[in-house]
């Protein structure tokens, strides 16, 4: 698909589907491939979008640091290059920090809003997590490995590596097997998860919103569903049992089963 010029950069961008757009907003360290088990699925009654922010995938990498509300400012500037005047929007981990952002500036531009595994503001927890991953980047020297050896355990749980070490290795595969990021934007994106506090935008946000959470997650813990439910009016909360940071590989079925059903609900 064709890159689109976006602010300052050009911004590459996958589309598969029809029916009401669908913007998918992938996780730090991870291109538009990230949601695969769920386009499948979701492009049968949506048309999904998925991109590669900045500092990403084939998307231009300027020098950072970068910010949740400038990854924000971003998908709004997209929607409109691609003529689009509100979209459902999905993201994960970083990519709900940039949704909730996405939201509350841009509030006529979402007609629904999934945020998995998020946090309003980085604690002192989620500081610790990243000085260790930005340290292994570094001493690796690779992005990719640091995020299966780095990453992955907090995204999956020691069940999952000890019942399915088969999987473990294909999605390592198909870490290895994607455009590796820099060093250099992976520590501008990172950035943006260190500085991210969407805590007092909550409030402006109007669209339906779905909050999901690995009920094993460690990173974004269920620590954070309190003050999002509050801050947001009428956010639905879902817990996936026995997941941890990544239900969308760890319960891909369930979670795609009810993410879908949550989307169908607010579209027509």
């Amino acid at each position: 698909m064709p890159d689109v010029r976006v602010n300052d950069i050009a911004m590459h961008y996958e589309q598969e589907g029809s029916g009401e757009p669908l913007l998918l907003i992938p996780y730090l360290a991870a291109d538009n491939a990230c949601y695969a088990f769920q386009v499948a699925e979701y492009a049968k009654h949506f048309t999904c979008i998925s991109v590669d922010p900045r500092g990403t995938g084939e998307s231009d990498k300027p020098a950072g640091p970068y910010s949740t509300e400038q990854y924000a400012d971003d998908m709004a500037g997209l929607l409109n290059a691609l003529g689009i005047e509100r979209a459902h929007v999905m993201g994960l981990s970083l990519g709900a920090a940039i949704g909730m952002w996405l939201a509350a500036k841009y509030p006529t531009q979402v007609k629904s809003l999934s945020l998995h595994s998020a946090w309003p503001k980085t604690d002192q927890f989620l500081r610790a997590i990243l000085a260790g991953w930005r340290t292994m980047a570094k001493a690796l020297d690779s992005v990719p490995e640091m995020v299966i050896q780095g990453i992955f355990p907090w995204c999956f749980t020691p069940e999952l590596y000890a019942a399915r070490p088969e999987y473990i290795e294909a999605l390592s595969a198909f870490v290895r097997g994607r455009p590796a990021q820099p060093l250099e934007a992976f520590m501008s994106e990172s950035d943006a998860v260190l500085a991210h506090d969407a805590q007092g935008q909550l409030g402006a946000i109007t669209a339906p919103t779905l909050i999901t959470f690995g009920q094993r997650d460690q990173v974004t813990s269920t620590r954070f569903a309190k003050p999002l439910q509050q801050g947001i009016a009428g956010a639905e909360l879902l817990v996936f049992e026995g997941c941890a940071h990544a239900p969308i590989y760890e319960a891909v079925d369930e979670f795609n089963a009810k993410t879908l059903a949550f989307l169908q609900r607010y579209a027509g």
